[in-house]
């Protein structure tokens, strides 16, 4: 399913509320499914969406989406990169994580001052344990 189609499909299923059902590989990629809790970060020239959203035998995954504007002339477009991380992975994922950070952290740039991130204004802050200590 092609951009436009997809947000076309959004924006249909939103303004009428009907439950529609794309019959692409998108109907696999989790489009259909209930999202139960979402959390937007904006960073930048970036927004990264946590998506936590219900298998069909009501489990749940979590999706890390990162979505960049790109403007060419006249038209705009959102190039997004998704990933779909599963429950048995997560303590895996977290870990691995916070091994990378603290890697840039320590290793790599032990001179510079991630604090001042932490302090900027936004209601769009993540709240949780994944924060640069």
């Amino acid at each position: 399913m092609n951009s436009k189609l997809l947000l076309t499909y959004l924006t249909f299923n939103i303004l009428t509320s009907q439950p529609l059902i794309p019959r692409t590989l998108e109907d696999h990629r989790g489009y259909d499914r209930e999202e139960i809790f979402s959390k937007k970060v904006k960073a930048g020239k970036r927004t990264y969406f946590f998506d936590i959203k219900a298998t069909r035998g009501n489990d749940y995954y979590l999706t890390i989406t990162e979505s960049k504007r790109r403007i060419d002339g006249d038209n705009c477009s959102y190039e997004k990169h998704k990933i779909f991380l599963y429950k048995e992975d997560f303590f895996k994922f977290v870990n691995a994580l916070n091994e990378a950070v603290d890697h840039v952290k320590t290793d790599l740039l032990p001179d510079f001052n991630f604090e001042q991130f932490e302090n900027e204004d936004s209601e769009n802050e993540v709240n949780n344990d994944l924060r640069w200590e």
